[in-house]
């Protein structure tokens, strides 16, 4: 007989897809992620907001494995990332897409087979089968007219399309997104944030995206993780952000300039910085 606390684990494990436990990492002896905690539920879209340098980005690696934690665990479907061999190591990430922040095509190669390429690499699919998931794909992103261009002929929002558009060309279970909206005009802003909400919805998918961007990430997702100096301060449902009585998701959320994140780099008294000679400096 199963007990209820065996029970309600067993619903937590087979309802998130990726788990987070007190996760540490450094450069060069410089502390980076300091005890980061999460949970990912399937088919949810999740941001992590924070800063620039927070540590946003460094968390996406060791989601994927490219990066090794110091202490903690990444325990993807079940599996433990870190402690998975090179050959269950490329398993996992058959099951992972991502967009990175500065797109990341081939620019040699047209949209077409910026598309494909995934789809020749780790599939034995027939070239008319590819040719149709190609374009399914790229109609999905309204980019199906735009097959045989190269990538330098391609907006940069039709770009953020296309590498949106190659995430998704082998169905994974988990999508990534690296600054989504970042350089984005006002309409191409607001495209990819409705791509990136109806995708997962259609397809079943589960989101993560990290970003600086407030006001397009509380539109699009359903729960909001915030990240600053390497651990989690603060986390709830994005629908209630906006009026959250925490100090830095008040700060974050509104632009104040005051809060808990400081304007000032970190220095001696200001005072008596001015009543130092150049030499003693």
């Amino acid at each position: 007989m199963t007990r209820p606390d065996q029970r309600s684990e067993a619903d937590r494990a087979s309802s998130t897809l990726l788990e987070v436990e007190d996760l540490h990492f450094a450069f060069d002896g410089k502390a980076v992620l300091k005890g980061v905690s999460l949970a990912i539920p399937r088919g949810k879209v999740v941001a992590i907001l924070g800063v620039s340098g927070c540590g946003k980005t460094t968390l996406l690696r060791h989601f994927g494995g490219q990066l090794q934690p110091a202490r903690g665990r990444v325990r993807f479907d079940g599996q433990v990332v870190h402690e998975l061999d090179n050959a269950g190591l490329y398993a996992m990430r058959r099951k992972m897409g991502m967009m990175f922040q500065v797109s990341g095509l081939f620019s040699d190669l047209s949209v077409f087979d910026n598309i494909a390429y995934p789809m020749r690499e780790h599939t034995d699919l027939p070239e008319d089968v590819i040719h149709d998931l190609v374009l399914m794909k790229l109609h999905a992103v309204g980019l199906r007219g735009a097959c045989a261009l190269r990538t330098r002929e391609l907006s940069g929002g039709m770009e953020r399309r296309v590498a949106l558009a190659r995430a998704i060309a082998l169905d994974p279970m988990l999508i990534m997104y690296d600054e989504p909206f970042a350089g984005l005009d006002p309409i191409s802003l607001n495209t990819i944030g409705d791509l990136i909400r109806r995708l997962n919805d259609a397809l079943g998918l589960t989101s993560i995206f990290v970003t600086y961007d407030v006001s397009e990430s509380l539109k699009v997702a359903d729960y909001v993780y915030f990240l600053h100096e390497g651990v989690v301060v603060a986390e709830g449902e994005a629908a209630g952000m906006i009026d959250s009585d925490d100090p830095f998701v008040r700060q974050f959320v509104h632009a104040e300039p005051d809060g808990p994140v400081r304007f000032q780099y970190p220095s001696r008294p200001y005072r008596d910085e001015l009543e130092l000679g150049t030499g003693d400096r």
